[in-house]
């Protein structure tokens, strides 16, 4: 879901930016699976650093002529001396009575001359004759031999058209004789991605990455190109069959709502009928933070019907909102157009319509809503707080800066206009200006728990860690002191902090479990634990934590970064299911990345 009316960046996207940040500190954390744990962080998030290196090797590229899939030479591992003649002097024809009769000498030496033959053919692009060579020596063998699957299936696999099931069987019955065959492992993982067998083929790019020491950018790519395929697969069948009224946690909804200034209830008509009075019920248990028994109320209150306009527009605003945070998108958008067809000068079903468009990735009609809104209330001061959000999400800082300041000019005492104007000033390396915007909010604000929480992350950001601890533990101590239900965001920072801090990691996860003992549905408490897992070798664990966390993503890039690291968690789990033996040098991998760093 988009961000557009929410409080500062969320503790979630935190937490990935910090392991894609440190991920070489997380590939050299544990001795065993270094390799293993590093891997997740670093298939699952790309650093800004890398991304444009990628970007220029791209564009040097794009001079070189395109490679077809035979030019990647794959025979080349097993060039032999140049067979002499090019007549197959009745090879093929040779009948099972023939190779039954002929010594293992003589069934060695014809083998290694059909296989000579088929190189030459596959060399020549003549996939078909080289692919006929190639069964035919299988067949003549005495052995079994790797590279006569592997061969055939790189025939195979440039044919036209392209036979991926056969070239899956032949790499299939290569690998159970040399389980490290990388070129078998490679020539599978690409058929296995063009079937869209997308766990299978992220399980062979996945070995082979570790087997080249991550030193192949084509691989790394490769490993990256196909999770990316499958988390956005899988996340379309989870929201096909997701239940469409689920909400979010607790304090996700509560951060909305929050993000809007308090209004007073309306005004019933001398003669209310049920829906009216089910309408007052719903926002009266909307002011409770009771948000299960709002959305019932609301929805009874428009069945029941409402017998007033302004009544009408406020009951399909607040259902329009709550099918935003079940992320249905398509029927807020048809909620909030209908308030605003009843009341054209509800500014506030204005912004939320702004936040729909954003959602769906159209910022022109986004922005054409705040100013509809602006055109009925040029002295709402909510206008220019989520407009500044939206400038704020698309990185234009210093106009959103502009628009939280005229929100405090407009009401001086709403908190997080206050504290998005401290984070905007920072993120244009306005540091002092910053700092001293959030000393102010303190002292103006001194009973929220949110200014602490909030200027604890840029302490932390900072470095400051003894600092920042302090300031999330005086957040966790005002919401304590309040009415549930409590925002735990302060505890899942300050589990990060000393994390980060003194390398604390059970602290950490006791403050993460707090968390979730307050809010279960907290995505940010389950995010931190599975990336404290990783960092701790328990990649079973953090496989099982993704998973949650898919299951508590509200919306669909939410959800595909939770599936990105669940799936390359689990790839490399199963890497060391697959070889054991591995586990050994793993370590000596991970130490030699980390010099090369």
């Amino acid at each position: 879901m988009s961000e557009a009316v929410a409080p500062p960046p969320s503790v979630v996207e935190r937490v990935q930016n910090f392991v894609s940040e440190n991920k070489k500190a997380v590939l050299i954390g544990a001795a065993v699976a270094a390799v293993a744990i590093g891997g997740a962080a670093y298939y699952a998030s790309t650093s800004a650093s890398e991304q444009t290196s990628r970007k220029k090797d791209k564009k040097k590229s794009k001079s070189k002529k395109k490679k077809s899939p035979s030019d990647d030479g794959p025979l080349l591992e097993e060039i032999k001396p140049k067979v002499e003649g090019g007549e197959d002097d009745g090879e093929l024809d040779l009948t099972e009575e023939k190779i039954a009769a002929m010594s293992t000498e003589e069934r060695s030496k014809v083998a290694a001359s059909l296989k000579g033959k088929g190189n030459s053919a596959y060399g020549k692009k003549e996939f078909t004759t080289a692919a006929e060579y190639y069964t035919k020596a299988i067949k003549v063998s005495p052995k079994p031999e790797p590279t006569f699957f592997s061969n055939r299936a790189a025939c195979y696999m440039n044919m036209n058209p392209p036979q991926y099931e056969r070239v899956v069987e032949d790499c299939d019955a290569a690998l159970a004789l040399d389980r490290r065959y990388e070129k078998a492992l490679g020539r599978r993982a690409t058929a296995l991605e063009t079937l869209h067998r997308y766990e299978e083929s992220l399980r062979d790019f996945t070995a082979l990455t570790i087997f080249e020491q991550f030193k192949k950018e084509t691989t790394t790519n490769a490993v990256e190109r196909v999770l990316k395929k499958l988390a956005e697969s899988k996340a379309k069948e989870v929201l096909a069959s997701r239940p469409e009224s689920r909400l979010p946690s607790q304090t996700f909804i509560s951060a909305y709502f929050g993000a809007f200034r308090p209004r007073p209830l309306p005004t019933l008509p001398e003669n209310p009928t049920s829906g009216d009075e089910r309408l007052v019920d719903a926002l009266k248990a909307l002011e409770a933070q009771d948000y299960i028994h709002a959305l019932t109320l609301v929805n009874e209150a428009i069945e029941q019907g409402i017998s007033w306009d302004a009544g009408k527009a406020e009951a399909l605003n607040l259902r329009g909102t709550f099918k935003f945070l079940t992320a249905d998108v398509a029927g807020a958008k048809t909620d909030l157009e209908a308030s605003i067809a009843l009341v054209p000068g509800y500014t506030q079903s204005w912004v939320k319509l702004a936040s729909v468009h954003m959602e769906q990735g159209d910022p022109v009609k986004t922005f054409e809503c705040f100013e509809e809104a602006l055109k009925h209330n040029k002295n709402d001061p909510d206008i220019f707080y989520h407009r500044g959000q939206v400038l704020f999400i698309m990185g234009k800082f210093e106009e959103a800066a502009n628009d939280y300041i005229k929100s405090t000019e407009l009401d001086d005492n709403f908190v997080f206009s206050h504290i998005q104007l401290a984070v905007a000033l920072y993120k244009t390396q306005n540091l002092s200006k910053a700092m001293d915007t959030f000393r102010q909010t303190l002292q103006k604000f001194p009973q929220r728990s949110e200014p602490y929480n909030y200027y604890g992350e840029l302490l932390l950001d900072q470095g400051r860690f003894q600092d920042a601890v302090e300031k999330f533990e005086t957040a966790i101590e005002i919401e304590n002191a309040k009415p549930p239900p409590m925002n735990v965001l302060a505890l899942v920072n300050k589990g990060l902090a000393m994390s980060q801090w003194k390398n604390d990691v059970r602290a950490a996860e006791q403050c993460c479990e707090e968390a979730l003992r307050i809010d279960p549905e907290s995505e940010a408490a389950v995010a931190t634990l599975a990336q404290l897992s990783l960092q701790q070798n328990k990649i079973d664990v953090a496989v099982q934590l993704f998973e949650r966390q898919a299951d508590l993503a509200r919306s669909e890039p939410e959800l595909v970064s939770a599936l990105t690291y669940k799936y390359a968690s689990a790839s490399q789990l199963q890497f060391i299911r697959d070889y054991p033996e591995m586990a050994m040098s793993l370590s000596g991998i991970a130490q030699e990345i980390a010099r090369g760093a």
